[in-house]
């Protein structure tokens, strides 16, 4: 499975922008995955941002509840992660993921761990 992130850049803070990810590879199984996004900072440790499950059951880190919305569009092969209201603290390299293993009762996971492939990430950069 590849996956390939896109979407990021510059933007003022309390402006919105649109991570795509898209994937190939095993995609043809792509509705039987969760999917997360995660973002790391320079000099921190990866995080988790949100998620969506088989289900579409999404689960979010609580710095970005109310603000980022994570969907899927499995026709398209694809998972979104809207970001509105951006603060400087957004700034972060941004990845998406896939957990290939899972079965429908598997719930968004917060853990890298969980996680079997991984996109190469896009940057974001949030100037206040």
């Amino acid at each position: 499975v590849q996956l390939q992130a896109s979407g990021g850049g510059l933007v003022q803070a309390g402006g919105s922008l649109r991570l795509s990810c898209a994937a190939s590879g095993r995609a043809a199984s792509f509705s039987r995955y969760v999917m997360g996004w995660f973002r790391q900072a320079p000099g921190k440790e990866r995080e988790f941002v949100g998620g969506i499950s088989r289900s579409a059951d999404t689960r979010y880190a609580e710095s970005v509840k109310g603000r980022f919305t994570v969907s899927r569009d499995n026709a398209k092969k694809m998972v979104y992660l809207q970001m509105n209201s951006l603060k400087p603290a957004d700034t972060a390299v941004y990845y998406c993921a896939a957990d290939v293993t899972a079965i429908l009762t598997t719930p968004v996971g917060d853990a890298t761990g969980q996680y079997d492939y991984w996109g190469q990430g896009t940057q974001v950069t949030v100037s206040s």
